[in-house]
């Protein structure tokens, strides 16, 4: 399964909505419920799925899905 994926099925979990298909585009607008309380809750839950962790100056960087995927993808690169 890919990162994407995986992040896929977080949001699914988190939004309680299977049929939710990410872009890289989708923003907060695109996703029913996605409120500041379910940020939080999407935040910790992908922080705890990929055994990683944001700054807060990071989470004010990401303007979408894709900026959100990318700064994963950067983590656990840089583990290897």
């Amino acid at each position: 399964m890919t990162t994407f994926e995986r992040l896929n099925e977080i949001f699914c979990k988190v939004f309680d909505d299977d049929t939710i298909e990410l872009k890289p585009e989708m923003t907060a607008n695109d996703v029913d419920g996605w409120d500041s309380l379910s940020h939080v809750n999407l935040i910790l839950a992908i922080e705890t799925k990929f055994a990683i962790t944001f700054s807060q100056k990071e989470l004010l960087t990401f303007r979408n899905v894709g900026d959100l995927y990318k700064s994963i993808e950067k983590k656990l690169e840089s583990r290897k």
